[in-house]
């Protein structure tokens, strides 16, 4: 068992925290005061790429080249992650002779990544070496070097990648940031590639998507009185109707909220009353080809919870909620 007492004291952490973030900062900006000829060639050769970039390395090299990988590949930059070790024993397969190949090696000296520079060197690869040691083997064989030495780890005993593994991860970032802008990466391009996430539903999904249509719409016409257009909205069940003319463009709306209006108001008599005598001329409604985050934007700001649904002639096609904006997990 650990004695308690022996443990240092609570600001004894946090100065130890804020220790290694003083450290890293400090190496981050060594890093980036270097940026310059060789960092623009491996964003033109990454650029030029016909097939895809290929990042590897091992050990704590190879987790941040996994994650460059899937940083590249999710903002328009085609890559995946190969082992080196894994490569030596048939994965080298996965390489195309239209590949980039981004290696990273701290020490520059991994024997796993070394031994696949021949068969990349012989299928024409270009290499681009990430390391922190620019007279290495590593650096001295690749095709573009990029120095990422930082001028200390925060590990204290300057044994376990800290400084040096971030260092990795911002350049990964830089090159990453650099290529979608040449390619002129939209926030739509970043949403196709993440569909399912939250970023991927407010940019892709549309009210036509979401909406009720066709005879769940709870619609009655201007001649309907009260008591029928109740009626509808009791049978489709969205707490209110939209009141249309023959052809079915849009006159008004009644929600739940107007009718409580309604029976506090001395002056309506609800056994005789139209809709068109108490409907909302000229409500708020939304295009069926918006998108749906404009549907949450537009309740939000007017303080509503439902919309009708038009198209370009003001036909109503649709009917929305704000249960169904939850349901598809647009707010």
């Amino acid at each position: 068992m650990v004695d308690s007492a022996s443990h240092p004291a609570p600001m004894a952490f946090a100065a130890s925290g804020r220790r290694v973030f003083d450290v890293e900062v400090e190496g981050l900006r060594a890093v980036a005061a270097r940026l310059d000829g060789a960092f623009s060639a491996a964003c033109a050769r990454m650029l030029e790429c016909r097939g895809r970039v290929v990042c590897t390395g091992m050990g704590k090299s190879g987790h941040v080249a996994r994650k460059i990988a899937a940083t590249l590949a999710s903002t328009g930059t085609p890559a995946f992650f190969v082992h080196p070790g894994e490569a030596g024993h048939g994965d080298l397969g996965m390489i195309t002779d239209a590949d980039v190949v981004l290696a990273l090696s701290y020490s520059g000296e991994s024997d796993e990544i070394l031994m696949l520079l021949p068969v990349l060197k012989r299928q024409g690869n270009p290499v681009i070496a990430m390391t922190g040691r620019p007279g290495s083997t590593l650096a001295a064989a690749a095709d573009v070097h990029l120095d990422v030495s930082v001028p200390a780890e925060a590990c204290p005993l300057a044994l376990a990648p800290t400084s040096s593994t971030t260092a990795s991860l911002a350049m990964g970032d830089a090159l990453a940031v650099a290529l979608l802008d040449a390619r002129g990466f939209t926030a739509d391009d970043f949403a196709r590639s993440h569909p399912a996430g939250a970023l991927g539903r407010r940019l892709l999904l549309h009210i036509r998507d979401v909406m009720h249509g066709g005879d769940e719409i709870p619609a009655v016409g201007a001649d309907a009185s009260l008591a029928d257009a109740l009626m509808e909205m009791s049978r489709k069940r969205l707490g209110m109707t939209v009141v249309v003319d023959g052809e079915r463009r849009l006159l008004g709306l009644y929600t739940d909220g107007d009718l409580r209006r309604t029976l506090t108001d001395p002056a309506i008599d609800v056994r005789s009353a139209r809709i068109a005598d108490v409907m909302t001329r000229e409500p708020f409604a939304i295009h069926a080809d918006a998108l749906a985050v404009e549907a949450a934007r537009l309740m939000e700001t007017r303080k509503i919870t439902m919309l009708p649904v038009l198209d370009d002639a003001r036909h109503v096609v649709g009917a929305l909620n704000i249960q169904d904006l939850l349901r598809a997990r647009v707010v």
